[in-house]
């Protein structure tokens, strides 16, 4: 399970907060320099959680509806210059079906698969995305640390770790936190109710200045609602860190009266697929991608186009995952009939396509799938990653040079894109451009913000220079990789100094 961090630590049964926390407008108890810094260690941390999810499809749905988000929290005022360029302002995706989103220091964000699986529509998904990003705006985060302030970060961060293990498995954490002090660090470390009805207050805003229906953010709160109505086994731990009181229910049900919103926006075929992708790569059990595949069967005529759409994906992605590709093919047949006439939908289709003949080793099949996409126009993310990944796995292809240039490209523009660079690195290896290469894995570990294996990558790209004669433009790359070197040796006598 992808832990549950700072916003989303809840309160111990027998616990109190016996410290109120810091009253809103203070968050002067750590620096911004200082919240980054921690916010990079924990990330390093998720980064290498097994159940970190690279899925260039997930992460085009959450980053196209994160974007606008940031853009409109900049444009009010909420989000200032200084902040907007030093805090990070990622997104870590986790493969696990509790329904939860949390901000973590230094502008990190979290989503579960889970609530992905759950939201009826884009909007009620942004609206999380807002409440979270207005508790990192308004500095929540560093005024929650406030009462802290005594510790040093490393302290602080190691407080949080400890709680992550307690979440994760309360065995593993003994050698970080124990007992009744775990107890009283999630108390210390949570949310304030003022600062639930700020961040629902400026993430309102932020919501509709993006462009995005207000009514998703009561679709939101009802389904929370229904959720707190009954027992709750630990799917919906968002809860308890988020504490839906009446107050906050009342209080934006009278903003969209005043607001005159229309009413909500039904789920498309388009949403209803990246949910059903979400639910299924969370939940990945043999039982339960068998019960996946007979949810196709049991939809009802009466089901909307939506509906049927999300039971087709589903299935077909879980017969594809339990190696029944032969039934995989007949769910993306009658899938691709009923997404014809949607074009983004109809695009989601053809990449799982790709998908289901990259499964079967039929590689040439799935670059001519992925093709009908291509329109003499850049690759879009997914796109590119399933192209270069067929590619790879095909001895040669006029392709490739493209592909490689368009991964350069897609680098140079999101330099923290690690999968990217990592398969970048392999397209250079196997056309024989070493140096490069491992370059590429050294940024990629960079990416991943893993110091050590960074500084072993950029160490072989030096040794492999030295040894062998440099071809044209070996040379820059090794001085690239010189200058990579010093930075990343900086920053890891920078994290042995903290400790």
């Amino acid at each position: 399970m992808l832990v549950l961090l700072l916003g989303t630590l809840g309160l111990q049964p027998g616990w109190t907060q016996t410290n109120a926390l810091p009253s809103l407008g203070n968050s002067e108890g750590i620096s911004l320099s200082a919240e980054r810094k921690l916010g990079d260690r924990i990330a390093r941390e998720l980064y290498r959680d097994p159940d970190y999810l690279e899925d260039p499809v997930l992460d085009e749905y959450i980053q196209r509806l994160w974007a606008p988000l940031v853009k409109a929290a900049a444009a009010r005022g909420e989000l200032s210059p200084d902040l907007q360029a030093r805090f990070a302002w990622r997104i870590l995706l986790g493969r696990d079906r509790s329904v939860n989103a949390f901000a973590l220091p230094g502008g990190y964000l979290g989503v579960h698969l889970g609530l992905i699986a759950v939201v009826g529509s884009n909007d009620e998904l942004a609206s999380v995305l807002a409440h979270e990003l207005s508790h990192v705006t308004q500095r929540h985060i560093a005024r929650s640390m406030d009462e802290q302030s005594k510790m040093t970060p490393w302290v602080i961060g190691s407080m949080i770790l400890g709680a992550i293990a307690i979440s994760k498995n309360p065995q593993a954490a003994q050698g970080l936190i124990v007992g009744g002090q775990a107890a009283a660090i999630q108390s210390q470390l949570s949310y304030s109710r003022d600062m639930e009805r700020e961040a629902d207050r400026v993430g309102y805003g932020v919501l509709t200045d993006a462009g995005y229906d207000p009514q998703g953010f009561v679709g939101m709160f009802a389904k929370l609602q229904q959720a707190a109505g009954v027992n709750d086994s630990g799917a919906y731990p968002y809860l308890r860190s988020h504490p839906l009181t009446t107050e906050r229910i009342a209080d934006m049900q009278a903003r969209l009266q005043l607001s005159n919103a229309p009413s909500r926006t039904p789920t498309d075929l388009t949403q209803a697929m990246l949910a059903a992708r979400a639910k299924v790569m969370s939940q990945n059990s043999v039982e339960a991608l068998k019960a996946w595949t007979q949810d196709s069967k049991a939809t009802s005529a009466q089901a909307t186009p939506a509906q049927k759409a999300g039971a087709l994906y589903a299935a077909t992605l879980a017969h594809l995952q339990l190696r029944d590709t032969a039934a995989a093919e007949r769910q993306l047949q009658a899938l691709s009939a009923l997404a014809a006439s949607t074009p983004e939908a109809k695009r989601l289709v053809t990449l799982l396509q790709a998908e289901v003949a990259a499964k079967q080793e039929r590689f040439g099949q799935a670059l001519q799938v992925l093709d009908t996409l291509n329109n003499n126009q850049p690759l879009q993310r997914p796109e590119l990653m399933a192209t270069a990944e067929a590619l790879l796995r095909l001895p040669t292809h006029p392709a490739r040079n493209s592909i490689t240039q368009q991964l350069r490209e897609q680098v140079t523009q999101a330099p923290h894109d690690a999968q990217a660079w990592n398969t970048l690195s392999r397209m250079l290896a196997l056309q024989g451009q070493t140096l490069p290469a491992l370059r590429a894995e050294g940024e990629a570990q960079m990416a991943r913000m893993d110091w050590a294996g960074a500084v072993d990558r950029f160490r072989a790209a030096q040794d492999w220079a030295k040894n062998n004669r440099l071809q044209a433009g070996d040379h820059i790359e090794a001085s690239i990789v010189d200058t990579r070197l010093r930075q990343v040796q900086t920053l890891v006598r920078e994290s042995q100094t903290e400790r």
